[in-house]
C-alpha cells in the first residue's frame, strides 16, 4: 500500500478491533456473560445521545462526548481494564494507562493521534462540560446493569454503598435530574440486599 495515511488509519483500525475482546466486571443484562469494552462504549455512546435532553445544550457538545464515549476505553486494549472499585489495581492505573496511549496513539496520523489522545485526556481529567456529562453517563451505564442484575458485580468487589455514592458523584453534578433516579436505586438496592450499606 503506498498511501501512507490510509495504511497508518487501517492499522490502527485493525488493532482496536482488540478491545472486542477486552472483557469488564459487568454483566450484560440478560446474565449470560461478561460485557467487553467495545459494547460498553457502544452503549455509552448512545446513552449520551438519548440522554442529552438532560444536561446544558448550551455547555455540552454532545458530538463530542459521543467521540469521548468511542476513545475513552481504547488503552485498555493495553492497559487491561481496571474495576473501578479496585483500590490496588487503580494505584498504578494512570501510569499503565498512559503507557498505553502513547502506543496506542502514535500508531495514528500524527494529527488524528494528537486529537484522539486530547479527547481522552480530556475526558480522563474531567474538567470541562464534555468531559463531566463523559464521565457521568460512562458511570450510569454499568451502574444499571449492576442494578438490574441483582448487584452481580457489586457483590464479587464487596462494594458498599458509599462506594457507590462516591461513584456515581459525577451524575449528581452533570445530570441532576437523573440523579434522583439513580439515588432511588441505590436505596432500593440496599433494601433489596443487592448493595451493603
Amino acid at each position: 500500500m503506498d498511501n501512507t495515511r490510509l495504511e497508518q488509519q487501517l492499522r490502527f483500525l485493525i488493532e482496536v478491533d482488540k478491545m472486542k475482546s477486552v472483557y469488564r466486571r459487568t454483566i450484560l443484562i440478560d446474565k449470560t456473560r461478561r460485557e467487553s469494552d467495545a459494547e460498553h462504549s457502544w452503549h455509552f455512546a448512545l446513552m449520551a445521545m438519548l440522554l442529552a435532553e438532560y444536561t446544558d445544550p448550551e455547555k455540552v457538545n454532545c458530538e463530542r462526548v459521543i467521540r469521548m464515549a468511542l476513545v475513552h476505553d481504547l488503552i485498555e486494549i493495553y492497559a487491561g481494564d481496571t474495576f473501578a472499585y479496585d483500590i490496588q489495581g487503580n494505584q498504578d492505573k494512570q501510569q499503565r494507562e498512559a503507557e498505553a496511549a502513547d502506543r496506542l496513539f502514535a500508531m495514528l496520523p500524527e494529527d488524528q493521534g494528537t486529537e484522539l489522545r486530547a479527547l481522552w485526556e480530556e475526558f480522563d481529567a474531567m474538567e470541562t462540560a464534555d468531559a463531566q456529562y463523559a464521565a457521568a453517563i460512562d458511570r450510569l451505564q454499568p451502574f444499571l446493569n449492576n442494578y438490574l442484575t441483582q448487584g452481580h458485580t457489586w457483590g464479587l468487589g464487596g462494594v458498599k454503598s458509599a462506594q457507590v455514592y462516591e461513584r456515581m458523584a459525577p451524575i449528581r453534578v452533570a445530570l441532576p435530574e437523573v440523579w434522583t433516579v439513580v439515588d432511588k436505586m441505590v436505596q432500593e438496592s440496599i433494601e433489596k440486599g443487592y448493595l451493603e450499606e
